[in-house]
């Protein structure tokens, strides 16, 4: 018949393959895309798509999100005011850089960040557990100061008993006696960055990074009660659902949930268990100054 026809032997057997369609894959990337605040892009929504059954590649995932214009908070530009004063105690950087740690609540990290609030500048204090990047204490208020810091410390539900490193940049806003008297207290070591060099500090600098594109940039803030009920949304947020790439793409309480499951396993019966710090006698001697935003 093909030799009749005059066509080739291969036509005959050729049969076009229907093409497969991808609204499941595209929904499911806008709904992704839409939970993550319009944040992630194609690194972080990969492995998202893979928890939801769908194995592409990041070029296919990019080519989907130019053709529903979803485009990244990431490609937005900031701008830092600029520092006040430098702490010039003579305290070494401990932590040199050993941003892995093995248990929580070992090493714990903290800096400060601004936010407009109406026509002002207010500032955001996080407390990170390195073990697993979780937000574990924050505070928000008008002045960088050390009450700030403080307030955010009250907030850590840990025991502070368990944490050997407290690592921070050298503003002046942790250089303070209340500040030293508490990590006494709990017997805590003082570790600081170099002076002019935030890669000493560089987890606690990609977060702000990430809370500035996630959170703030998309959000008004019209007073310091509108910023407190959001910023407590989404420290929520991060702590229980953010993939996290140097977690191996799980939230910071899965990765913990999943080290103590590890534990338990290897027949270690002592698992970790968060205990609200302002229950220790000594810590509520240290904090009972410290006046908490309404």
């Amino acid at each position: 018949m093909c030799r009749a026809l005059k066509i080739n032997r291969g036509s005959y057997y050729y049969e076009a393959k229907k093409k497969e369609s991808e609204s499941e894959l595209e929904q499911a990337i806008i709904e992704e895309f839409a939970r993550s605040n319009n944040a992630f892009g194609t690194r972080k929504l990969k492995p998202v798509l893979e928890k939801r059954g769908f194995t592409v590649s990041r070029r296919r995932i990019g080519r989907i999100m130019k053709k529903f214009n979803l485009v990244s908070k990431y490609n937005r530009p900031s701008y830092k005011p600029q520092s006040t004063g430098v702490n010039q105690a003579r305290i070494e950087n401990i932590l040199n850089r050993e941003f892995s740690q093995e248990e929580p609540m070992k090493v714990i990290v903290t800096d400060l960040t601004y936010v407009k609030v109406a026509t002002s500048w207010f500032y955001v204090c996080f407390i990170l557990d390195l073990f697993n990047r979780e937000i574990i204490g924050y505070s928000a208020g008008p002045h960088k100061t050390t009450d700030l810091v403080m307030q955010a410390l009250a907030t850590v539900k840990g025991d502070l008993h368990m944490v050997d490193t407290f690592h921070t940049d050298r503003g002046k806003e942790f250089d303070n006696h209340t500040i030293d008297e508490l990590l006494d207290t709990f017997d805590i070591e003082r570790s600081l960055s170099r002076k002019g060099n935030p890669y000493d500090n560089a987890v606690a600098e990609s977060t702000y990074k990430s809370f500035k594109f996630e959170f703030v940039y998309d959000n008004r803030f019209d007073t310091l009660y509108d910023l407190q009920v959001q910023l407590m949304d989404y420290v929520h947020w991060w702590n229980k659902f953010r993939p996290h790439g140097a977690l191996d793409y799980a939230s910071p309480i899965e990765y913990r949930k999943r080290w103590e499951e590890e534990r338990s396993e290897n027949g270690d019966s002592e698992s970790f268990v968060y205990r609200s710090a302002t229950s220790s006698k000594q810590c509520e001697a240290r904090t009972e100054r410290v006046v908490l935003p309404l």
